[in-house]
């Protein structure tokens, strides 16, 4: 199973910060995955959009965060990008990462789902935000819960 009591195998965590560490090579963006069993709040937007600001995301020097919120009991999933990212890709892009991430999750595939979402992000952000000669990591690449 995907998940065991609310946590990912070790296999697939380390999955999934490889997965945000290559999209992250090549650009100043910042990409984070938060996991819940049940949505709290009446949408997964709010919920998505208040996890961003609780993980301080909103702090990259070009605000250019992006948060992957899956709640997989609920059946929920959502992805809040910063106003730097944002104005760049508009909502049609955000429809079509969370289309293709569901596309997996149908199969519960939740693995490949939210790789392919951060790969796309990650090309996305390298396409209008490239790596700076003095680039630190801003934002800790670890799942959170």
């Amino acid at each position: 199973m995907f998940f065991e009591k609310k946590l990912l195998s070790k296999k697939e965590t380390a999955q999934l910060i490889n997965a945000i560490e290559a999209a992250e090579l090549k650009t100043s963006g910042e990409i984070r995955v938060h996991i819940e069993k049940d949505l709290k709040e009446e949408t997964i937007t709010a919920a998505c959009e208040k996890m961003f600001y609780k993980l301080n995301m909103q702090n990259t020097k070009h605000r250019n965060g992006i948060l992957f919120y899956l709640a997989y009991k609920s059946k929920a999933f959502a992805v809040w990008g910063d106003e730097g990212i944002h104005a760049k890709v508009k909502h049609e892009f955000w429809e079509s990462i969370t289309n293709r991430a569901i596309q997996f999750f149908k199969k519960e595939d939740y693995i490949t789902g939210l790789e392919k979402a951060i790969e796309l992000c990650g090309e996305k952000l390298v396409e209008h935000f490239p790596l700076e000669e003095d680039d630190k990591n801003e934002l800790p690449n670890k799942i959170s819960y």
